[in-house]
């Protein structure tokens, strides 16, 4: 990915200042890190003093909103480390806004941002995010702002939570063309029968559509994953019985696989795969004990081939399965979405915000 404020790519030297925000620098600023001398390394560095890894983590408390970055001034977002407990990726709600808007652009449950939903580990070698054992979150989304940029977390759990971070970024011109990068997440359990589950719906444009995250469980036996994903652009909403513009033919198509993503019974069934812009990395099998289903963690990042719209965006996948007679079956699965797009616009429609029950894991 070229840098928002580069030409030519990495060779090219800018006239920007290269800045990183963690909890040893919570300000960014130039010379101020490693200076704390209180935070949650102060026991194990005691007999080291100030500059020995006094501060590598916060503590957010129960049901707290914690801000790890709040920037002023021009520049970009470049990359972001996180990591927490696993048990902490559907409790934590990771939120950015820009230039001051008090709603957010981004609003997802922290472990679905970084492709990993099912609060489990699972190996993640995509272009914009990468996931590392165990549990390194990493994400490369380019994320430029004009006047402010802020990005918070909120603890929806009733216990305090651990998290270290480190927020990359520079600060300098931004290019007049650059959009704002927004995400959000949606979830059906169970998905109401004959119907489609929506990953976006209500964004006016102008603006991008460039990825896809989706934690799907299956709850009959079958193959799941019949349904198209499809996209209503600009116009195609307008129509009395709209029809999209772009109809994929299937689940595991648009996410790049093939025929039930099934390399054969002597190789286990289901082939896990992650590639630079699509992926399923996480196939979780039943035990025979309390996991009854399986489920699945797929990506798709939309960056050589962007869905430009104009002036409006839905999504939307249908999930369907098989019944005698060659027949479709209409699923009622449970299916969390995140979905990524860039609009000129600090915030638009989204849906509610995830709580600890929308998000829990069961």
């Amino acid at each position: 990915m070229t840098p928002v404020g580069s030409l030519t790519g990495i060779s090219s030297v800018l006239d920007v200042e290269s800045r990183s925000i963690s909890a040893e620098n919570p300000t960014g600023e130039p010379g101020q890190g490693g200076r704390a001398t209180t935070g949650t390394g102060a026991n194990a560095s005691r007999d080291l003093g100030l500059g020995w890894k006094v501060s590598p983590s916060i503590e957010i408390a129960a049901g707290a909103t914690a801000t790890i970055a709040d920037i002023d001034g021009r520049g970009c977002i470049t990359h972001i480390w996180l990591t927490t407990h696993r048990d902490h990726w559907r409790r934590l709600v990771f939120r950015a806004f820009w230039e001051g808007d008090d709603e957010p652009a981004v609003e997802t449950p922290i472990g679905d941002f970084f492709c990993s939903g099912w609060g489990e580990f699972a190996q993640v070698n995509a272009l914009p995010v990468a996931v590392n054992p165990n549990g390194g979150f990493n994400c490369y989304w380019e994320m430029p702002f004009r006047d402010n940029a802020k990005i918070t977390i909120e603890n929806t759990h009733d216990e305090p939570v651990i998290v270290y971070f480190q927020v990359d970024y520079w600060l300098g011109d931004v290019p007049s063309k650059a959009a704002h990068l927004h995400a959000q997440w949606r979830r059906s359990n169970p998905l109401p029968y004959k119907s489609v589950h929506t990953l976006l719906d209500g964004v006016e444009g102008p603006g991008h559509y460039v990825g896809t995250y989706m934690a799907w469980g299956v709850h009959n036996t079958g193959w799941w994953g019949e349904g198209e994903v499809k996209f209503y652009l600009d116009g195609d909403l307008d129509a009395e019985k709209p029809f999209p513009t772009i109809c994929g033919t299937g689940t595991e198509d648009y996410f790049g696989g093939a025929w039930n993503f099934d390399v054969g019974h002597e190789r286990g069934g289901y082939g896990e795969f992650s590639t630079p812009y699509l992926g399923m990395p996480q196939v979780l099998r039943p035990d025979g004990l309390y996991r009854s289903q399986q489920r699945f963690g797929m990506y798709r990042f939309h960056l050589p081939d962007p869905i430009r719209f104009r002036e409006k965006l839905r999504v939307d996948v249908q999930a369907l399965g098989w019944r005698a007679g060659g027949r479709y079956l209409p699923l009622q699965d449970d299916i969390a979405s995140t979905a990524f797009f860039y609009s000129r616009k600090t915030s638009t429609a989204r849906p509610p915000a995830p709580t600890f029950d929308t998000m829990e894991i069961r």
